[in-house]
């Protein structure tokens, strides 16, 4: 018995293409046929004579049109101990990484591309082609011409016609209950290789998915977070997301020219497969996409001291980052948010109309508010003169939009990046005092219980000027007690209006929750006024 013969089942005119390819690829010496009816000299037989030749003929291949018949003689002959080959015409381009079962054919100018997996006895006629990750069940006939695109799925046995195209049929995911998910899925190419979706996080804005994807070991791994963003809140994602990119693509960058981890130190965001920075759905509500940073760890609230020197030290370091970005160019996403004499006046303009009656309840914290409109000035009066620079600046600097490395308790990534606007370092710095060094929850009624804290200060000053300190320039850096004070007194400011107007901006679970929440920043700024000197003595210390 040769090891290069080859004995083909069927004479007809595919058995004779077959019979041609397999001349062509060199690979056999001798070739037959097994055919019930034609009469030519390389017939030896009938087809069913196949079991008495196993001894001449090392290999054996079904060449039947008929797609039924083609896989059933293709399983005698692997039955019987044949070899049965895949026969590909030298013409035709297959992927290293396509699979082929056994007697697979791909005649003329086929195109068989990455990932693709064509089942037993499957027929890939010439010039087709089938696109990436697509599988061909067994017996299947890919006509002459025709497309199977990405991603799809052709049954066994079943004829695709010369020159059809075939379109992916979407799959069903789990966790993906909404059509406007789904569409956000494939929008990003993540359609037909995902696992599963579930809500993640615990953001009140955005409606967030955590994706799981196939890993290399077979496993389910978190792989990236899909939003849909708040249209209501953030009115022009266009330029939400243009700052994002823009920002994110130059940290990655800078991170590493520092040497870090670039995959790590900043999140990063994906395009949709059109190109796009976000993918709108059929109700006109924008979806964005970032890597998962595994092994991170994002908290809710400070547990131990070191979780605010950390995140001090993160926020710090990412000003540091993006201190030669040009702020000016970022859209302001959210116009006048830091602007306190702008919350000023908001304020005055509630306080004059009183819709809700209201005024009356509240005289003291009125009075409050009044006391300070200078103070609503002190920077902004500087940013305007030209003494504080712009920067890039992220606009909501609380714990949670820190992530942690798991292992090591550190900072290592800023997240929730819709707020990135131009603004002042003082803003982002306070805010972070603001909300990590007050004693109480922001919206404790016994005011007792909040106390601004000089000693979480000191520990998240510490940390601030260990990473940005060398980027701040002295004026910044006199600028950070006040920015302390005023954001505090601003975020006051804001539910004290928000009281007077009726709640329509912040979510309240009582009447009086605004005006409660009103109360604690005001005894936060009193005592951070009581504290002052001793406030501007700490900046100078690790100033120098």
């Amino acid at each position: 018995m040769s090891e290069r013969s080859l004995l083909i089942l069927g004479a007809g005119g595919f058995g004779q293409m077959v019979y041609e390819t397999a001349r062509l690829t060199g690979q056999y010496d001798r070739i037959a046929f097994l055919d019930d009816a034609a009469k030519d000299s390389r017939v030896v037989g009938k087809c069913v004579d196949h079991p008495g030749l196993v001894g001449e003929y090392r290999c054996a291949v079904a060449a039947l049109g008929d797609n039924g018949q083609r896989l059933k003689w293709t399983k005698e002959l692997l039955a019987a101990g044949y070899g049965v080959p895949s026969i590909v015409h030298p013409s035709a381009v297959v992927s290293p990484s396509a699979g082929m079962g056994p007697g697979c054919f791909v005649m003329q100018r086929a195109v068989v591309n990455t990932h693709v997996q064509l089942g037993m006895g499957v027929l890939v006629n010439s010039g087709a082609i089938v696109d990436h990750d697509s599988t061909v069940g067994d017996g299947a006939h890919i006509g002459l011409g025709s497309v199977v695109k990405a991603n799809c799925q052709i049954e066994p046995q079943r004829r695709v016609e010369a020159g059809e195209v075939i379109f992916a049929a979407r799959r069903r995911i789990d966790g993906a209950d909404s059509r406007e998910l789904v569409d956000a899925l494939y929008a990003f190419g993540f359609g037909n290789r995902c696992s599963y979706v579930k809500p993640f996080g615990a953001g009140h804005i955005n409606e967030t998915y955590a994706v799981y994807m196939p890993a290399e070991s077979g496993e389910e791994e978190l792989a990236y977070v899909l939003q849909r963003v708040n249209k209501y809140v953030f009115k022009n994602p266009a330029h939400v997301m243009e700052n994002i990119f823009g920002i994110t693509e130059y940290l990655r960058q800078s991170i590493r020219a520092a040497g870090g981890d670039p995959d790590r130190g900043t999140l990063s965001y994906i395009k949709t497969r059109a190109g796009e920075n976000y993918y709108e759905d059929a109700k006109g509500l924008p979806w964005r996409c970032y890597n998962y940073i595994p092994d991170s760890v994002c908290y809710q609230a400070v547990e131990r001291p070191e979780q605010f020197y950390q995140s001090a030290r993160s926020f710090g370091r990412f000003l540091k980052q993006l201190g030669d970005y040009p702020a000016d160019t970022l859209h302001e996403t959210i116009p006048h948010f830091h602007d306190t004499e702008h919350r000023y006046a908001d304020f005055e303009r509630a306080l004059h109309r009183d819709v809700r009656d209201r005024a009356r309840s509240c005289r003291p914290e009125i009075a409050f508010v009044e006391a300070h409109r200078d103070d609503c000035g002190h920077l902004m009066q500087q940013l305007h003169s030209g003494q504080l620079p712009l920067r890039v600046t992220h606009n909501d600097t609380k714990l949670n939009n820190i992530l942690f490395d798991g292992a090591t308790g550190e900072g290592i990534c800023v997240i929730d990046l819709d707020t990135i606007m131009p603004g002042l370092a003082a803003n982002d710095y306070g805010d972070s005092i603001r909300f990590g060094a007050s004693t109480a929850a922001e919206d404790e009624r016994d005011l007792d219980k909040v106390h601004f804290d000089l000693s979480l200060f000191e520990l998240y000053t510490r940390g601030y000027l260990e990473t940005a300190g060398d980027v701040l320039t002295e004026a910044e850096k006199e600028s950070l007690a006040w920015g302390a004070k005023l954001m505090t007194l601003e975020c006051g400011t804001r539910f004290l209006t928000d009281y007077l107007q009726g709640d329509v901006y912040f979510k309240t679970q009582y009447p009086t929750h605004n005006l409660v929440r009103a109360r604690t920043q005001f005894k936060l700024v009193a005592e951070m006024e009581e504290q002052f000197a001793a406030m501007q003595a700490i900046v100078r210390k690790y100033s120098a």
